[in-house]
Parts: C-alpha cells; structure tokens; sequence
C-alpha cells in the first residue's frame, strides 16, 4: 500500500491491499484528482462541480444503527432503523474487500470547535472531490493537532458499493450503517456526499446528551450588542439564508452544541441550498460560488463557458455549494459564542396559514420544538418533488438517535436557565397554500428577524392566533399589516379556515405520541381550532 501524507493510517479497521492512501491533501491537490478521474468539473470562477447521480438527496429510509447493548434501551427505534453487530460484521467486511486495490483519501478533521467536547473524526473516502467536501465541511486541525491525531469516529464513504438487502440487513442497494459502540459509520451505494457530514451529526446527538450538551440542527449568528441568535429549521427553510446577515457575526450554517458556557459550532463549512440563488438578494453565498475551493453539486454548467446556472432546476431543486466558513466575509474565527438571546424556530408552511412570526412561551417553545412543523422542500430527499407537510420532531429527527423528549428536556432547561426568548417564523406560503399562494417575501423575513435581534419586537402589541394561540405582532414597521394576519392574505377566508382546521388536527394528531413525555402545560399548548373564532 503506498502511503501519501503526513503519517500512517492508525485505524482498527484492519484495511490492507488498499491503491494509493492519500493523506489529508488540500484543495489544489484534490482538484487534480478529482479533474485527473474524471469526477468533476471547473466552473467558471474556480469552483469545483459536481454530480451526485441518482442520489440529489439524503436516504433516511437507508440509515440504521447498530442495535446492542450500549444502544438497545437508549435509542429512538421508532425512527431509526436497526442493525444487528452480525449484519454489521458482514457489511464491514465487505466494505474492507471492496477496497481492495482502490485508490483512497483521508481527512482527519474536528466535528466541534469546544475542544472539551469535540470529536476526532477520520473519513476514508474514494472519490477525491467527496475528500474536498468533508475538509471543507468539518474542521481543519494545524499540523501539530495531525501530528497527534487518533480518531475518536472513522467513516468510511464508498459511491461505488453495492448494499445486498439480504446479506447486510438494510433495506435497498443504498446503506448509512452506524455502529456507536465500535465507532464506525459506514456509507455505500450514494454519491450524496451530505451523508457523511450528517453522520457526524448523528454520532454527536448520540453522545453529546450524556454530557448535558444540545446538539442542534441550526443556524447560529452573533453581535456584541444583541448577543448570539439560534434559528432551527430543516433544509430549505432559510438557515443558511437567514443567519448569513452583514452585520452580525456566522457562527455556522447547519450544526451546534449548546453547553453551559454557549453555543459552538459542529463544523468548518457551509452547505448552502443555491437553486434560484441572487448576486442581489444574497450576495455572500452567491459569492461563494464562483470561488476556487467551493464544491458544486448538481448544479447546471453552460457547455462552452462552464458558467453555473444557479436557475437550473433539471438535475434537482437540491443544488448546493459547500465552501468553508472562512469563505463569509464576517464569519467566526473561532465557531463559538455565549448564550443565545433569540430562539428562531423557522418553518416552511405549505399550507399558508401560519402568520409570518409569532412569539412563542416555554411551553409554547417546547410543543413546536417537538412538532418540529415544516415541508420537505423539492430534491431535499429522493423522491420528494413538490413541497409535502410534515413534522420532523427537534426540526430534525433523522439525525435524532435519542428519544425527543431528551433534547426537548435539554432545550427547555438551557432556555429557562438563560432567559431566552423564542420566536416562530414561517419562510413558507402566503395568499393560499402552496399551488395557489406565494413563498413569504424574503425581505419581509428579513425585516421582522431585524425587528427581534434589535430588540424592538418585544415592544409591539400583539394579537393571539385564533388557531394556534400564538402572541403575534398587529404591526412591525417596513411589514405590510395584512401579511402579519394571514386570512387577509387569502381570497376565500372561509378555504383558508377549513384549511387552517386541517393543519391544526395534523399537529394534535402527531403530538399524541409525546404526550406521555412532557408536562400538562406542554400539551395545553395544542392548537384548539374549535375554539376559534370563526
């Protein structure tokens, strides 16, 4: 085995008669492979592009843990799927015989910026611009932190393996088999490389509770003045949009802990969603695009000028950029920052009936943060393509390994125990349900985020919902007053009350099954739709 880089793989995995291991190259290196193997292309500007294939999304349905006796009476089984260590034995040794005579890429990398509680990972990966991914992704240790670096979590990324239902006790060709107790994630059958990013995330929300630390799927931004803002959403609801404003400081676009000393980020890069992205509407992320160092994915080049078209939906409505945090003029040198001030729950309703931003109580803050309200957004996961309502519990539950209430617990201390004021922003529709309405202005978002992060929102009157008892503000200057009541929005308003209906019997109808798990004022939290006013 010829061995590139800085020192010799230390990895239980018992991997030999591998090609070529390349250690922790940089990007002009992993470049040259990629471009040598044919697997990307240069855009105009330097960025790297690339295509995913038939996996433009994640595939939670192919994701599943090691059942055994560190994880048999702690994990969430109800949506995660389960593995027995033989089934996993088969799968790895496998994956190590499908290795053999391949060329490989390392990266050893941080998932974490508190060194206290940071795992060290390693990601084997056989295609070189996966390789520039998860560098760009996670974060870079200098040389002397590689010098003594021995992984805490190894993944190992092959495009190429064939999952085979029957022997490896997975569900399709496609497998993300996680095994805590031996600390190994293993990803076959998928170009998509977020798989291996959201691997970490995973390991992190497994491990990281023990320690009284919340992992969280969120954006996170800060000022001297106002302090730190968290804004939780899933993909495609304006995280990274949202949390990268000019005159606040980028902690980090998707991942973050939030101990007893602040909040810190997970990882070293963004992972922006760039369909239909503007020069004008967003000029950071925009930037980024048309920059040496930034990763493509699915994005439509112009044959001859190799220029991206960022308009260009035919491959996936998923497209992305992946470049490091460094690449935002303003972001966080050091991923860290106190107590958040502001709790940002983003939601994308495709119904169109919940108000543009609501302020939301303890238990208020708990019962959404569990319902976890969105829409999948179109190329997000395989198969979706238009936008479907659905509750994703901690706006993130295929990443969740525990059961929710455990975060629900943490989120619910750590706010009480710091003040913090929680806020409901609906990204989705107005004027009608998706099909009929519009997506909420982003300028208007913008606006009543400014509104909550200077402080002046506390100050408005507000109105209770009718359907969801939420305290929303009757008036937010540079906001147009009708959009802040929704039924003005709709041309029918007796459509836009059976509709409303509808959605507040999908949220007391998903809430049933935490029920049993949260305190009586969580669950008189519910929406009551026969109590409003009609």
């Amino acid at each position: 085995m010829q061995v590139t880089g800085i020192h010799n793989l230390k990895s239980p995995l018992g991997i030999q008669g591998t090609g070529a291991v390349a250690y922790n190259l940089e990007a002009p290196q992993l470049y040259a492979a990629a471009l040598v193997r044919g697997e990307a292309q240069i855009a105009k500007g330097g960025a790297l592009a690339a295509d995913t294939g038939s996996h433009t999304g994640r595939s939670p349905k192919d994701k599943f843990i090691v059942r055994d006796a560190l994880t048999q009476d702690v994990v969430w089984w109800d949506n995660n799927g389960a593995m027995t260590p033989a089934q996993f034995d088969v799968l790895h040794a496998d994956f190590v015989a499908h290795m053999q005579g391949r060329d490989l890429y390392v990266q050893d990398l941080f998932g974490g910026a508190d060194p206290a509680s940071r795992v060290k990972a390693r990601v084997v990966t056989e295609l070189a611009w996966h390789s520039l991914f998860i560098r760009n992704m996670l974060i870079r240790p200098d040389q002397a932190e590689l010098a003594q670096f021995v992984a805490d979590l190894t993944i190992i990324d092959l495009p190429s393996f064939v999952a085979d239902p029957a022997r490896h006790g997975c569900r399709s060709q496609t497998v993300i088999a996680c095994d805590f107790t031996r600390k190994i994630v293993l990803i076959g059958g998928t170009s998509y490389a977020g798989e291996m990013k959201k691997s970490v995330f995973t390991y992190l929300n497994f491990t990281l509770p023990q320690q009284g630390i919340m992992p969280m799927h969120c954006s996170a931004n800060v000022n001297d003045k106002d302090g730190a803002a968290v804004f939780f959403g899933l993909s495609g609801t304006g995280k990274t949009t949202l949390s990268a404003d000019p005159k606040r400081t980028l902690i980090g676009d998707d991942e973050h802990g939030w101990s007893k000393d602040g909040i810190f980020n997970f990882e070293g890069g963004c992972y922006a969603k760039v369909i239909r992205l503007s020069r004008e509407a967003e000029p950071e992320i925009f930037s980024t695009t048309e920059r040496f160092g930034t990763v493509l994915e699915n994005v439509v080049l112009d044959p001859v000028t190799h220029a991206a078209n960022l308009d260009d939906g035919s491959k996936t409505e998923n497209t992305r950029a992946c470049y490091p945090l460094d690449f935002i003029p303003n972001a966080s040198v050091s991923g860290r920052a106190g107590n958040p001030k502001n709790i940002i729950m983003l939601t994308c309703d495709a119904f169109g009936v919940l108000p543009p931003i609501a302020k939301l109580d303890g238990a208020q803050a708990m019962y959404h943060f569990l319902s976890g309200y969105t829409a999948k957004v179109a190329g997000t996961e395989k198969g979706v393509k238009d936008p479907e309502a659905t509750f994703s519990t901690c706006f993130g539950a295929p990443f969740m390994p525990r059961h929710p209430s455990v975060y629900g617990n943490l989120l619910r201390d750590l706010m009480a125990r710091n003040h913090v004021d929680c806020w409901l922003v609906n990204t989705g529709w107005t004027g009608g349900k998706f099909g009929t309405g519009r997506r909420m202005p982003i300028r208007v978002t913008r606006r009543l985020l400014e509104a909550v992060l200077d402080g002046s929102l506390n100050r408005a009157k507000f109105r209770s919902d009718a359907y969801f008892g939420l305290a929303v503000p009757t008036s937010v200057p540079g906001v147009e007053p009708h959009l802040l009541n929704p039924v003005k929005t709709w041309a029918s308003k007796a459509e836009f009350a059976e509709t409303a209906k509808k959605l507040v019997d999908m949220f007391r109808a998903n809430f049933e099954k935490f029920e049993p798990h949260v305190d009586q004022n969580v669950r008189e939290a519910a929406p009551k739709w026969q109590l409003a006013a009609q």
